[in-house]
């Protein structure tokens, strides 16, 4: 399960430090695509098989789903953590996400996502002001 948020800053190269508590989870390649509110996902490989099928499953007779099911293949890459535990973002998907030097890594239970830091303070202060409305809303 990966849980946390952690701030890193983005190398001349576009690579991140993963979390070294992620590293054992993720292993040593990870998929990292275009994600939903302007962040990126980071799975397992196997992960992203398991979703990506979902999403496959729908998308011969359904138009919503073969246009995410194309945008998600088409905006996602295998990419290999080094042995210094960096993660090359290419920078289509830095420039989907807005990256600038400064990122949050944040655990999200089977997935990681990467937002810019000031996209996510700011999705986070939203969030935040409304938390226990969220919960019950949940469950209704």
């Amino acid at each position: 399960m990966l849980l946390g948020e952690f701030r890193h800053t983005l190398d001349s190269k576009g690579r991140v430090f993963v979390p070294s508590r992620w590293r054992e989870e993720l292993g040593d390649g990870v998929v990292i695509s275009k994600g939903l509110e302007s962040c990126l996902y980071v799975m397992t490989p196997d992960h992203f098989t398991t979703y990506a099928e979902r999403v496959s499953a729908r998308a011969l007779e359904n138009r919503p789903a073969r246009e995410y099911a194309r945008m998600l293949y088409s905006g996602s890459q295998e990419e290999h953590v080094d042995k210094q535990g960096r993660v090359t973002v290419p920078s289509s998907l830095r420039e989907h996400a807005g990256l600038t030097r400064e990122v949050v890594l944040i655990g999200v239970n089977d997935r990681a996502e990467i937002w810019d830091k000031e996209a996510w303070e700011n999705y986070r202060g939203h969030l935040n002001s409304d938390y226990e409305g969220i919960a019950e809303e949940l469950e209704s």
